[in-house]
């Protein structure tokens, strides 16, 4: 392997989104170190931290029938019973959430926590009050997707803007198919993912701990007893 597919190798991407950010960083740096030099140096490290929080590192996802994955990075929040945002049409009773909140330091590519078919794309606008609190989940401003799995169960994915994040990006649609794990948004500087499952749903996470989008198992409701098959309401 030569020295540079061996660097190459060694890099983490960094997701289209992020180009943009970082290029004006970049060039505001080099324009304000003209004036005054540590102007540069602190535009260089504020530079190297855009091109940081936009790194889409690959991810080993597990594959199965019935698995669920983290859709982001972070610290699960949240675990407990809670009614789906009302847009997505997954009925008013509570369902079982685990929420799971972004820092400014974590990767903020989601990802896909079932394979299946998108039923269902909803925005919203709302405020930005902190993503850690209960309140954001129905005050803040969110998108949210319903994505039913090959075996009908209906499971509720909701990217929620934070007291930092001004910009949540979806990149998928009504009607595709997408992978367990596959990309399928980002939100910048910092927020966080709910998902809604079956109410009899046992998970799989603790309050605290670290999730990693795309590898970390949420729950496996092939192999969960009296799970109940979750529906939208038409």
């Amino acid at each position: 392997m030569s020295i540079v597919a061996s660097i190459e190798k060694a890099l983490v991407p960094i997701h289209r989104e992020g180009w943009p950010f970082i290029a004006i960083a970049g060039v505001a740096s080099i324009i304000l170190g003209w004036f005054w030099s540590p102007l540069f140096w602190i535009g260089l490290i504020i530079t190297g931290w855009i091109c940081y929080f936009f790194r889409d590192p690959p991810r080993v996802t597990p594959v199965a029938e019935g698995l669920v994955v983290s859709p982001a990075d972070g610290i699960v929040s949240q675990i407990g019973p809670a009614r789906p945002p009302a847009e997505l049409d997954l009925g008013s009773e509570p369902l079982m959430r685990v929420s799971v909140f972004m820092n400014v330091f974590n990767c903020h590519v989601n990802r896909a926590p079932v394979a299946g078919k998108i039923n269902r794309v909803a925005y919203r606008a709302g405020k930005f009050l902190n993503a850690d609190l209960d309140k954001a989940s129905e005050d803040n401003e969110r998108n949210g997707l319903v994505i039913d799995d090959p075996s009908g169960v209906s499971i509720g994915v909701v990217q929620i803007a934070g007291l930092v994040a001004r910009r949540i990006v979806c990149f998928v649609r009504e009607g595709e198919t997408i992978g367990i794990g596959d990309r399928f948004g980002l939100i910048r500087f910092g927020s966080r993912l709910d998902v809604y499952m079956p109410a009899e749903t046992k998970v799989s996470v603790s309050l605290g701990q670290t999730m990693i989008a795309g590898e970390t198992l949420i729950a496996d409701l092939k192999h969960q007893n009296g799970a109940a098959r979750l529906t939208r309401v038409s």
